[in-house]
């Protein structure tokens, strides 16, 4: 039996999945497997037993991924599972930068009480005037899930669509329309869109991307929307650029103690994957991914550790190696195996950065002495009978 323990509450369209070869536990400290949303592991101690962390949505900032590769713990996530949802915040994040309907409902509930509200609209309305967004030029800046999503929104409502991605895969290219104008200077987006949408992923080398160089380069009056990470976002250059002009609206999903007080922004309390289809998706996808690994020993969509799928098992045994991704370790594992007259049916190698994953079916089962003398080697941080 497979104990299973929830962080954060999980749609049941996902814990329904599970069969009943499979537990919910109330301890963390006694679970194979744990499903998180926002909860922060990072102060957590990780059970020795603890197989694999599937996160219930695309960001694992909440989860120490170094941490968890080093024990040989995979960390899923859910790419792709909440896109609609976000894209379409990121559409009305648009729209309410482009026309002040903030500011008409705020105007409506501060005159509430006028008995002539309706003609009082017809002299206060053109204060909150704005602008269509319908030829347009819009720069989505990441082209994964969600940019290639709103991408191909913001073509199909007429804007002129700029995307940029040095990083973008085949499937990413196959999803955008053909509307959209793949570009590969993200200069040209700085200096040519109204409208820049960021959806790229928070490392170092995207920290205050959003800065004072980078906005110097952009058109007066630009609006900016940040519905990946806050900070992507340098606060203190935005909230210059806003008190010029040079930047017309800041719309953010990640309201905080700065943003909140900043001039002409529009601040949205974290609601891109919020919604009951988004949540759904996510636990239905986390869920599957870590059954699929707990029982075949299969990578998908981990974050720490490289893609593998091997399928079923079909012979006596199957047998995961997490390790270094170092010199001669598939050398060192097939000798031990082969010293123990094992003999190996199908095997796979992949590597990611400082990690490698080796999955190996065999034609009889391995003894135990075999299996510890394969932890014993150096640089092996995991090997786990799957069958």
């Amino acid at each position: 039996m497979m104990k299973l323990h929830c962080l954060n509450p999980i749609s049941k369209f996902g814990t329904e999945l599970l069969t009943d070869g499979y537990e919910i536990t109330d301890q963390a400290a006694e679970a194979e497997g744990i499903l998180v949303r926002s909860a922060s592991m990072h102060e957590m101690d990780m059970p020795k037993q603890l197989l694999a962390i599937a996160r219930a949505g695309a960001g694992v900032n909440n989860i120490p991924l170094d941490v968890c590769a080093e024990k040989g713990i995979v960390v899923f996530n859910t790419p792709g599972a909440n896109a609609n949802g976000v894209k379409e915040l990121v559409l009305a994040g648009l729209l309410l930068a482009s026309r002040d309907v903030v500011g008409g409902i705020q105007w409506c509930q501060e005159n509430k009480e006028d008995e002539n509200i309706s003609k009082s609209v017809e002299k206060s309305k053109k204060a909150f005037a704005g602008y269509e967004i319908k030829g347009k030029k819009l720069g989505v800046i990441g082209l994964g899930a969600i940019g290639a999503e709103v991408a191909n929104a913001g073509a199909a409502l007429g804007m002129e669509v700029y995307g940029y991605d040095p990083f973008i895969s085949v499937n990413a290219a196959w999803m955008l329309s053909r509307a959209v104008k793949h570009i590969t200077s993200v200069e040209n987006i700085y200096q040519e869109c109204d409208y820049i949408t960021v959806h790229v992923p928070l490392m170092d080398a995207t920290k205050k991307m959003i800065n004072e160089d980078t906005i110097a380069s952009m058109k007066d009056g630009v609006v900016v929307l940040n519905f990946a990470r806050d900070l992507l976002v340098d606060d203190e250059a935005m909230e210059k650029a806003l008190e010029s002009g040079k930047v017309r609206r800041y719309v953010t999903d990640f309201p905080n103690p700065k943003s909140v007080h900043m001039k002409h922004v529009i601040a949205i309390p974290h609601l891109g994957a919020s919604t009951e289809e988004s949540e759904d998706n996510c636990a239905v996808m986390a869920v599957k991914e870590m059954m699929d690994y707990l029982e075949n020993g299969n990578i998908k969509n981990s974050v720490n550790y490289p893609s593998c799928d091997m399928g079923v098992c079909h012979t006596a045994s199957r047998v995961a190696v997490m390790h270094k991704n170092i010199p001669n370790m598939i050398g060192q594992i097939t000798g031990i195996l082969a010293s123990q007259g094992v003999n190996i049916s199908d095997m796979t190698n992949k590597s990611r950065d400082k990690y490698a994953y080796t999955l190996l079916d065999l034609e009889s089962v391995a003894e135990e002495s075999t299996i510890q003398k394969l932890k014993e080697v150096k640089g092996i941080l995991r090997v786990r009978v799957v069958k």
